[in-house]
């Protein structure tokens, strides 16, 4: 199996673990396999209308970042949902099909809902409780004394600790760890695919989990470069002020943070690079886990299915060339390569 897409052309491979399943997306096309619970797989494929298409503007540095990420978080919902519905199914694959075609298309409001829903939950523990923590700080520990640099070095520290406090509580749930494992064998797949071999189980179990363009990585580039473009906001301004300004500049921390993620990932082999992506690899030791072989079956499956929907699915013994591959994986979550 290979692409058939142009050498000149960039060829986004990615995806997101689910619940019991993984997503897997190519440039114009996304795949879901999910394990129900009788062993039987459920799919889903569909195409994806890149906004880059229909407004040429976000092709550009940094907004095609920000596009990159709300499209990616509208479809990873849709994809966990469809996921969630499946790994409950009962009765006969057939039954549960019919039931998937009656609810073949999650309701827009009930994905919006859970887009909200997130988005408030992370915007409290990530933006709220850390700025407000160090507001205290600042008045009743330091006397109000701290530099500019200081009061976000210290407010950057306490989102840090809240996002690894995070992940390392999720990842004591037996349900989590089974998503993280799923996670793995979506990194092993991705890997699989970009060093064109066959895609099999035992291909894709000779691969690394650990992938340098991993969501989980993104999200600690988005911690660094906060520190950074959060300065701008001054110290002195009133607590409102710093909030509102924190989450107006969020889309440009996310645009910021998957430039550096590509950029570094591709220079990956020169020591300063290799130093920036060391922690996101590091921490991928706990957000991916060994996958057993169904969970790579699975993952396959869901590449597979992306790429026939996306007419690049063409027989292995085919010679046509592939193009550089890099996993469109931001979506997340803690658990995208």
């Amino acid at each position: 199996m290979q692409s058939s897409s142009s050498p000149e052309t960039e060829l986004l491979v990615g995806g997101q673990a689910l619940i019991e399943g993984v997503m897997m997306r190519s440039p114009g096309a996304y795949g879901v396999a999910v394990r129900r619970p009788d062993g039987s797989l459920a799919f889903q494929r569909g195409k994806v209308n890149s906004l880059a298409k229909r407004f040429p503007i976000l092709k550009l540095p940094i907004l095609r970042g920000v596009a990159v990420l709300f499209h990616s978080l509208a479809l990873g919902i849709r994809s966990l949902n469809f996921s969630a519905e499946q790994a409950v199914a009962a009765g006969t694959p057939a039954e549960a099909e019919a039931g998937t075609q009656e609810k073949k298309e999650t309701s827009n409001m009930a994905i919006a809902g859970s887009m909200a829903f997130g988005l408030g939950l992370g915007i409290v523990v990530f933006l709220l409780a850390p700025l407000w923590l160090t507001h205290l700080g600042e008045k009743y520990l330091f006397g109000g004394h701290l530099s500019n640099l200081s009061f976000n070095l210290l407010d950057g520290g306490l989102r840090a600790v809240f996002f690894l406090g995070y992940i390392f509580a999720i990842s004591r749930m037996k349900d989590i760890h089974r998503v993280f494992q799923y996670h793995g064998a979506e990194h092993k797949v991705v890997f699989n695919y970009e060093k064109r071999l066959p895609l099999t189980v035992a291909n894709a179990r000779a691969q690394s989990r650990l992938h340098p363009r991993c969501g989980t990585s993104f999200l600690l580039f988005v911690l660094l470069v906060s520190i950074l473009v959060f300065a701008l906001i001054p110290k002195s301004a009133p607590f409102l002020v710093k909030f509102g300004g924190r989450l107006l500049l969020v889309p440009a921390i996310a645009g910021l943070s998957y430039e550096v993620l590509r950029f570094t990932a591709k220079h990956r082999a020169a020591p300063l690079f290799a130093i920036l992506v060391a922690p996101g690899l590091a921490l991928q030791r706990i957000t991916t886990q060994e996958p057993t072989d169904d969970m790579l079956e699975v993952a396959i499956a869901a590449l597979e299915e992306a790429l026939r929907e996306d007419g690049l699915l063409v027989p292995a013994e085919t010679p046509i060339p592939v193009p550089a591959i890099v996993p469109a994986e931001i979506s997340g979550a803690a658990a995208r390569a």
